[in-house]
């Protein structure tokens, strides 16, 4: 499957997801009426309420795929997210101060400030990862990978402790936050949000074809030109600045960025100029579909589950099936 087919079947496959998303909803209101009557009660509902959550899980899922991607690359480890390294709980920390600080908003300055404070704390969280890994006994991914663990528990840790310093009403919006729901922003939120993940994307399509250099080892990669720190240390970077920015909109969203690169891999092979491109387009598809289908269930449930519970139940069993080994053929 060439480049362009491959991306040229995303965009179709991520057309029909938002179309799909902006005809379903908690409520009853009709696409089609949307789109012919201006004036209309349905109007209202689908570009008022369903769009921003519709063009912010696209950002989303596309950005974490994204992520999933270049973390993979760079560590050679299929296992590799933002959420497992730590990335994405070091984001969560950041931006729960934010919150608590009163830094968040529809304004400017707190549409800017959340996902710039969720940046910093991300990155740090990827450079104590880092540092962690490199220090130990054996260090390569698997390191990195438990050092993550570690870290996203004690910043779960410390995100569970400010929970019981604040208010009950407080602490419920932070709970509710922080499993993963794509409430209808504002427009500069989204916007911003954009921005970064838009920022962070282009600095990983710039080193796509680096990426591939790395699945040679670190050392051919040298010989071959490649500065292996500062590639590492450019994808941190980017990574922290797509996760940060996401988590500070959606919160915490486990398994986009696992699932789908891993998934994609099967079909449109390794290549990082072709993998990234791919992971982007269908990863901003699971998660719009994973949110249609959280307030499509308000109708059985009374009550619209958050799509980080969605993502969850999908991509466990997903993912176990991915990992089975394929049939040898005789």
């Amino acid at each position: 499957m060439s480049r362009v087919t491959t991306i040229a079947l995303g965009v179709v496959g991520l057309v029909a997801a938002m179309a799909l998303g902006l005809a379903i909803g908690s409520g009853h209101a009709s696409l089609w009426i949307a789109l012919s009557d201006a004036s209309s009660s349905d109007r209202d509902v689908v570009f008022t309420m369903r769009l921003p959550r519709v063009v912010l899980g696209a950002i989303a899922g596309g950005g974490l795929a994204a992520v999933g991607v270049a973390f993979q690359a760079v560590l050679r480890n299929p296992l590799a997210e933002p959420y497992v390294l730590g990335v994405s709980g070091g984001a969560a920390l950041g931006a729960t101060i934010a919150i608590l600080l009163g830094l968040a908003g529809t304004t400017f300055w707190g549409a800017s400030c959340v996902p710039l404070v969720a940046l910093v704390s991300g990155f740090g969280a990827t450079m104590l990862v880092y540092g962690l890994a490199r220090r130990s006994d054996r260090p390569g991914s698997e390191s990195m990978l438990l050092a993550g663990v570690v870290v996203n528990a004690i910043a779960a840790a410390a995100i569970t402790f400010m929970k019981t310093l604040v208010s009950a009403n407080k602490a419920q919006e932070l709970l509710f936050w922080l499993m993963g729901f794509l409430d209808a922003q504002s427009p500069t939120v989204i916007a911003f949000v954009g921005l970064y993940v838009a920022i962070g994307l282009g600095l990983l399509f710039a080193d796509a074809a680096r990426l591939n250099v790395l699945a040679l080892g670190d050392d051919a990669a040298t010989h071959l030109g490649i500065d292996v720190r500062r590639l590492e240390l450019r994808v941190f970077i980017a990574c922290s600045l797509v996760t940060g920015a996401i988590v500070s909109a959606t919160g915490l969203i486990g398994f986009v960025g696992l699932i789908v690169p891993h998934a994609l891999r099967r079909v449109v092979g390794p290549d990082a100029r072709r993998l990234l491109p791919a992971s982007v387009l269908g990863g901003a598809s699971m998660l719009v579909v994973c949110d249609t289908a959280s307030r499509g269930l308000y109708h059985w449930l009374d009550t619209a589950p958050p799509v980080g519970a969605i993502t969850a139940l999908v991509g466990g069993p997903l993912f176990v099936a991915l990992m089975r080994p394929s049939p040898r053929r005789a």
